[in-house]
């Protein structure tokens, strides 16, 4: 599990293909590795990865073919920087909000604007994912945690703070480009549990009478 509160900026630096999937190398900056442990998880834009070598600067990670399917390290370049974040510990401060490092898929930027210090961006959200997405909830974008700020249907927009901008690479991100999102944990599994017994039928949908038959509408 992680927060959301980007700690570094790496850099990938090698890309080796694996019997049909990846390892990678990354260079950790300035990330604190004092503490972490070969199967250790640290997330990489918001995708989490076990290390399975470390060193005083940099770890290598497997990257298997559903997390290339759903995320954007499938596009990844030697030389992408990249956002880094350590699992959270017990004593960890929840300034972000809980993040599993399991992306649901990919989102584009479809504008970009100056908004006093901040920089205002607009995201179109994979179809199948805009049902998850709320107004003032929370979302994760490569890995940063942030707040929504208005919601028109698979279209959202959120605010990047300066030192936001500062800390991670999402201020380098132009109209177009391709970010990781992770919808809000308490949001899919809201789905699951008002699908009720119904649940272990195959294809299962959330319905209008399902709704109003768990109480949720009338």
């Amino acid at each position: 599990m992680f927060t959301g509160i980007i700690l570094a900026i790496g850099k990938i630096t090698v890309i080796q293909q694996h019997s049909g999937d990846y390892r990678l190398t990354i260079d950790t900056g300035n990330l604190p590795l004092d503490d972490v442990v070969l199967g250790d998880s640290i997330a990489v834009n918001g995708v989490c990865l076990t290390a399975v070598e470390l060193g005083k600067q940099y770890f290598c990670a497997d990257v298997s073919n559903e997390s290339l399917s759903k995320t954007t390290l499938n596009f990844a370049q030697i030389g992408t920087s990249v956002n880094l974040e350590l699992a959270l510990t017990l004593s960890t401060r929840l300034g972000g909000h809980l993040v599993s490092g399991h992306v649901d898929g990919i989102a584009t930027v479809i504008e970009k604007k100056t908004d006093a210090r901040s920089i205002g961006f607009k995201f179109k959200a994979p179809d199948n994912l805009a049902k998850y997405i709320a107004e003032k909830g929370s979302i994760c974008l490569n890995g940063i945690s942030l707040t929504v700020n208005s919601v028109e249907g698979a279209f959202f927009s959120v605010n990047i703070v300066p030192h936001t901008l500062k800390e991670t690479t999402l201020g380098d991100s132009e109209v177009g480009s391709k970010i990781n999102i992770e919808v809000d944990l308490l949001a899919r599994y809201m789905e699951r549990l008002i699908k009720g017994e119904t649940a272990a039928e195959p294809c299962s949908q959330v319905t209008m009478t399902l709704l109003q038959q768990s109480g949720f509408t009338t």
